[in-house]
């Protein structure tokens, strides 16, 4: 029997919906909700002073990985912090200090037996490479040292190192009105690179990097609380599966290796103080 017009409307209006539906559903396949053949993106947020080496070992994880991209965000650890705790986007988190990844763990940012401390550091007093007048910690207080650059105690824990040791030595209240805070590390490093600071207090890896500063002094170990730099996974991680597997790139002895070659100190052999 002939089919009328509008049964073959209908037949064709069926065909189109059932095709559209499964373009939607192909469209819709993908690891962890990702289009197909699109990477996945995975996003670090680390302490700045981790920059150079961070870099290397992302980019030989993307050489292995061709179907993951990994974003690194560089910055304060107290202003990472601030980030997450308001929805960005991060997989993992490396801070350069406790307080911060403690704020998030109480908060339950954080996934349950991913956090470790990763590395160590030291705090050293910089200074501008020809300058001969500031030779140790005690100096900061004569003339010779009208400006000091430290991070923020407020955001940066080499901000709030700094401070420990300034105090530990008595030389706070003598210094203060010489303190320049700065929003990272390597602002600080920089202020005195430019010229634009007589002295500094930075990690002993981020005065390694610079022909144009020396290092004057380092910090006595009992001055200041343990430099670690602990590493988490973060609970809001779009692809907790791929993060998971980077998370354990990151704490190999390979990439180890590559932050030591860099100055940092395993946790392990961190100077703990008293």
């Amino acid at each position: 029997m002939p089919l009328r017009p509008g049964q073959i409307k209908s037949i064709w209006a069926g065909r189109f919906l059932l095709l559209g539906l499964t373009f939607f559903l192909l469209a819709g396949c993908g690891s962890a909700g990702h289009p197909p053949n699109q990477p996945i993106t995975l996003t670090i947020s680390a302490a700045i002073s981790l920059e150079d080496s961070l870099d290397a070992i992302a980019k030989s994880y993307q050489q292995a990985h061709r179907d993951e991209r990994v974003e690194c965000n560089y910055g304060g650890s107290g202003t990472l912090q601030h980030q997450i705790e308001e929805g960005a986007p991060v997989d993992i988190f490396i801070s350069a200090g406790e307080s911060q990844m403690d704020a998030l763990q109480r908060e339950n940012l954080l996934v349950p037996g991913t956090r470790r401390d990763l590395l160590g550091n030291e705090l050293v007093l910089i200074v501008p490479a020809r300058s001969t007048e500031i030779k140790d910690f005690p100096d900061l207080a004569k003339s010779a040292a009208k400006s000091i650059a430290i991070g923020d105690p407020q955001i940066v824990p080499a901000g709030t190192y700094a401070k420990q040791v300034l105090e530990h030595l008595g030389l706070l209240p003598a210094i203060q009105g010489k303190l320049l805070y700065t929003k990272d590390v390597r602002q600080a490093l920089a202020y005195v690179e430019m010229g634009n600071a007589d002295a500094g207090l930075v990690y002993a890896t981020d005065a390694r990097i610079s022909n144009a500063v020396r290092v004057a002094a380092t910090a006595p170990s009992d001055s200041h609380l343990p430099i670690l730099y602990p590493i988490a996974l973060l609970k809001d991680s779009k692809s907790p599966e791929a993060a998971h597997m980077l998370l354990d790139v990151l704490e190999s002895p390979e990439s180890l290796s590559v932050f030591e070659k860099a100055g940092f100190l395993a946790a392990g052999s961190a100077p703990q103080g008293n």
